[in-house]
């Protein structure tokens, strides 16, 4: 691969909008996000995160560009976009409750040869559960099935909303660890609220306020800026892992979510 081709994101959005029920909810929203590592995409709580997301993907109305890999894709049906190699994981897991963890891995496949070694080394507990039934699990536990449909397949980026949210700090640990095995080989635009993850595993950071993006550059240069931090997010980054107000679940950011994508 040229230099020029690693320099190209992998995603571009310019001129972004987006509508919910007739509400505004992203505001020409402008960014790129790498061919490698990991993004942040922060903000405070109902800012348009989420929605952004969503937007990317078409799960809501919205103009603007959306460019994946040098080929736009904002005219594109939700699921050809997914199809062309973007992993989703939504926000609050959204498994197949009545489903067993086997069945809700076989449905997310989409490739000829799922890489479901990959899923069995990184998740070992849903290999022991494979017959379990998905709305059984723990959260965490969910969490893990929702990184693992993601992951069965091969993907340009994934990605991924709040998979941190309510979970215990082992789990959260868990998480993070899985994500940066995954960042190795497929880049990851990231929403997250616990900032201590952020810095863990965040080269990159976008942030948003009022649906419109207000700063971008280096996810560590924006955490150790202890005002920028504080007026952007309303938090300390040096914060006890939680704290932070930066979730998007407000009413707003609720419909249109798809649970199999």
């Amino acid at each position: 691969m040229t230099a020029a081709a690693d320099a190209r994101p992998i995603l571009r959005i310019e001129g972004l909008n987006a509508h919910i029920a007739g509400q505004q909810v992203v505001e020409d929203v402008t960014f790129t996000v790498p061919a490698t590592g990991i993004t942040a995409l922060l903000g405070r709580n109902g800012v348009g995160k989420t929605s952004t997301i969503k937007a990317i993907i078409g799960l809501i109305d919205r103009t603007g560009t959306v460019e994946l890999g040098g080929v736009r894709i904002e005219k594109e049906p939700t699921f050809k976009i997914i199809r062309s190699g973007v992993g989703y994981v939504p926000e609050d897991r959204e498994v197949f409750s009545k489903l067993t963890v086997a069945e809700n891995l076989r449905l997310a496949e989409r490739d000829d040869a799922p890489r479901r070694q990959l899923v069995e080394e990184l998740f070992p507990d849903l290999l022991a559960r494979s017959a379990q039934m998905a709305g059984t699990l723990s959260g965490g536990q969910q969490q893990m099935v929702s990184l693992a449909r993601a992951l069965l397949n091969t993907n340009k980026i994934l990605l991924v909303d709040e998979p941190t949210k309510g979970l215990a700090p082992k789990i959260v640990a868990e998480v993070a660890e899985t994500l940066a095995e995954a960042a190795k080989t497929v880049p990851i635009l990231l929403v997250e609220q616990n900032l201590h993850v952020v810095r863990q595993l965040a080269e990159g950071a976008v942030v948003l306020s009022g649906g419109r993006v207000v700063h971008t550059g280096s996810a560590l240069k924006f955490l150790d800026d202890a005002e920028l931090t504080q007026r952007l997010l309303g938090v300390s980054a040096e914060g006890p892992a939680g704290d932070s107000p930066a979730r998007d679940n407000t009413a707003r950011e609720t419909s249109g979510k798809g649970a199999a994508l």
